[in-house]
């Protein structure tokens, strides 16, 4: 073994050193999460919510199923029923009497939201999905038209 040979391992001995100093004087970047809200960007995609035209308290969902065409996986499923024009439960002839997604095979890529024309599916920011169940994670209507309050901030654009 040479003197360069030395010279150069401890040249690489000190590199890593130094970067384990700088970590270690840094702050740790874990989130004690449910204590401290998650940051998450604003494009971020959780959860589906299916939304309600508050003024009138109606579905916005008239049942079309162009949602249920865009999912490439197959996940969402509506059935269509005809509105009652005494008690309607949407704006248009037509409401959606099933609609359910089963967030086991969503991939989260947005697509059913991009199709609908009244922007009643929308991604929220929820990502605790967690289930002991898997029966848990097909959410029906009224699960999706409950709009949970996500623990987290969301990031400004940058």
């Amino acid at each position: 073994m040479s003197l360069s040979d030395v010279v150069v391992g401890v040249v690489a001995i000190g590199k890593a050193m130094g970067v384990t100093l700088k970590n270690f004087l840094s702050h740790p970047i874990t989130v004690q999460y449910p204590e401290e809200p998650i940051q998450i960007f604003p494009r971020f995609r959780g959860r589906h919510e299916l939304h309600r035209y508050i003024e009138v308290d109606l579905e916005r969902c008239v049942g079309c199923a162009l949602c249920e065409a865009a999912c490439p996986t197959g996940t969402i499923y509506v059935e269509a029923a005809e509105n009652d024009p005494e008690h309607p439960r949407s704006p248009g002839e037509r409401y959606a009497r099933v609609y359910e997604i089963n967030l086991l095979h969503c991939m989260f890529c947005g697509y059913c939201t991009e199709a609908c024309p009244t922007e009643a599916i929308r991604m929220g920011h929820e990502f605790a999905l967690a289930n002991y169940d898997r029966r848990d994670l097909v959410l029906d209507q009224q699960q999706l038209l409950v709009i949970p309050k996500p623990n987290v901030v969301v990031k400004p654009e940058e």
